[in-house]
């Protein structure tokens, strides 16, 4: 059975195969394996996306973009999605922003919505919708706990990461690595602050989107802590983003706020190397405590980590990361999942939870 998918992206991000966010990396991923299975991936993204299906471009909004440019985006948005599934024999409509409540496509065809952020960060009426036929998902076993009071039928399709590794790998280099989104909830100035108290260069890569805190914060909290040893290298294509993570010494992941899930570590483990992270919900399920990498509370701890991640051996990270954190089977539980939900018009709300984080390939 060949399926026409419609996956729709945050409308302020771009799809690409250096999206920074991970739900467009996800995204990404899910149209490239849509494609490469022989299904029909239409996606919905911001001008500027690069796909491998068919791209339906909406409006990039202007940097500093007020509300009224948000509310017609997101019109821009609903007039699209309406556009397609009145003109297409969609099968399903995967939703992935945060405001994906804003645009739900008109009753008639199955939406699954993959909630990539924590449930505080959505709006009641978001984890609550009253259109029929759409289904909420998690990414991660801590996720769907924090989300246990949802009456909805909530499932389950893990994150997985892609990763082309060079051959041979880089010679292990004293510098330690932070990437993401350069913004307050992801502390990468106590990442900083950690190198310097452990003496270690520190490269941090990552993308200062245009919001004013985003960009406040770096100028207050970013600029001022680095120095000839702690740089920051800005955007990092994907593979310079490998290199970097093949040669660390250990990636840092400071986050500040609960985290469904983490692509970046993963990727890091993947690459056989170890990740220092706060303790923050699904981090403490990908890392394996003084194994794969160690969980801190304090910048101290981080500092102490950093040195102690040299003794961890690398073949091991990588090893955990292919049995665990593989592309392919997170794209395998989606087309289970897919292929469940456009015969799924006769559950409602109650029905029990379904676990896809086992199920095979059938694309």
């Amino acid at each position: 059975m060949t399926l026409t998918v419609v996956n729709v992206s945050y409308p302020l991000a771009t799809v690409g195969s250096d999206s920074v966010g991970g739900a467009e990396q996800v995204l990404w991923m899910l149209d490239q394996a849509l494609t490469a299975a022989g299904h029909r991936s239409i996606v919905v993204a911001c001008e500027g996306s690069s796909v491998a299906g068919e791209l339906v471009t909406v409006p990039a909004m202007p940097p500093h973009a007020g509300p009224q440019a948000y509310g017609e985006t997101h019109l821009a948005l609903c007039a699209t999605l309406e556009r397609i599934v009145q003109s297409t024999p969609v099968d399903l409509v995967h939703l992935h922003g945060l405001d994906f409540y804003r645009y739900l496509p008109p009753p008639g065809v199955p939406v699954l919505v993959t909630l990539h952020l924590p449930p505080s960060w959505y709006p009641a009426e978001a984890l609550h919708p009253d259109r029929p036929d759409t289904w909420l998902q998690c990414v991660s076993q801590s996720q769907r706990r924090a989300c246990r009071e949802l009456a909805e039928p909530l499932y389950l399709v893990p994150n997985g990461v892609s990763l082309s590794l060079p051959a041979p790998m880089p010679r292990r280099r004293s510098f330690i690595v932070g990437l993401g989104r350069i913004c307050p909830e992801k502390g990468f100035h106590l990442a900083l602050e950690a190198a310097a108290r452990a003496g270690r260069p520190m490269l941090l890569g990552g993308q200062v989107y245009p919001f004013e805190a985003h960009e406040r914060y770096f100028a207050t909290a970013i600029a001022p802590r680095l120095d000839r040893l702690r740089r920051f290298v800005g955007p990092v294509g994907r593979r310079r983003k490998v290199r970097l993570l093949s040669a660390a010494h250990c990636l840092v992941i400071p986050s500040q706020v609960p985290e469904t899930s983490s692509l970046v570590a993963m990727e890091a483990l993947t690459c056989g190397t170890p990740v220092v992270a706060y303790r923050q919900d699904a981090l403490a399920d990908i890392i394996d405590q003084g194994r794969t990498g160690f969980l801190v509370e304090s910048v101290a701890e981080m500092a102490d980590a950093i040195e102690a991640a040299g003794e961890l051996d690398h073949q091991h990270c990588r090893e955990v990361a292919r049995e665990r954190f593989s592309a392919a089977a997170m794209t395998a539980g989606y087309f289970a999942l897919y292929r469940r939900l456009c015969h799924a018009t006769d559950y409602g709300p109650g029905a029990e939870e379904i676990d896809l984080t086992a199920a095979s390939a059938s694309c």
